[in-house]
């Protein structure tokens, strides 16, 4: 009896390929350290001294210990290849901080948006505290107004006591006037 095989549909089938893990993330921070690197006066210094002792070599030894004569092919092929690999690796990177910087400017926007809110509130908070404060009687105003109660108070009850002695009413001018 045949046994036929049945293929497991929850799970893609394993590819061809020859097992090669690619990391955009881990080969874009490569990219960053070489460009990083790249960009130094002492890449700048390291490689001028190499070019210079390249041509050294190749110019005052004698023959049989130069590998590369004089048109220097062998170094402008080793230049040419660091430029091309170079120039792509300092493109991914400014991508990356681009990447970056798009992100932080959102972020920076968002946090403008919700400071903005924030002191558009408080002001408006601030603004209906001091129409309450308006509205509020001070305690100047209230202690003027104790006063004014407290001498028209006064009045009436020297006015009254002078009505129980039988006195004539001067009235609330005090003009002699009945009231």
């Amino acid at each position: 009896m045949v046994r036929r095989r049945v293929d497991d549909l929850s799970r893609p089938k394993a590819g061809f390929g020859i097992g090669v893990h690619y990391d955009p993330d881990a080969f874009g921070r490569f990219s960053e350290v070489i460009a990083r690197a790249l960009g130094t006066a002492r890449f700048l210094v390291l490689q001028t001294f190499i070019v210079i002792g390249w041509i050294g070599w190749n110019v005052l030894f004698r023959h049989d210990l130069r590998f590369d004569p004089y048109p220097f092919i062998l170094l402008t092929l080793a230049l040419s290849l660091q430029a091309s690999y170079a120039a792509p690796l300092i493109l991914l990177a400014q991508n990356r901080q681009d990447d970056r910087d798009r992100s932080q400017a959102e972020l920076d926007r968002e946090l403008n948006f919700r400071t903005q809110s924030d002191t558009d509130f408080l002001a408006r908070e601030l603004a209906s505290v001091r129409l309450a404060l308006a509205d509020v009687v001070s305690t100047e105003d209230l202690a003027d107004a104790v006063d004014r109660v407290t001498a028209a108070l006064d009045r009436l009850g020297e006015r009254l006591e002078r009505l129980e002695r039988g006195e004539p009413d001067e009235g609330p001018a005090g003009n002699g006037a009945p009231a």
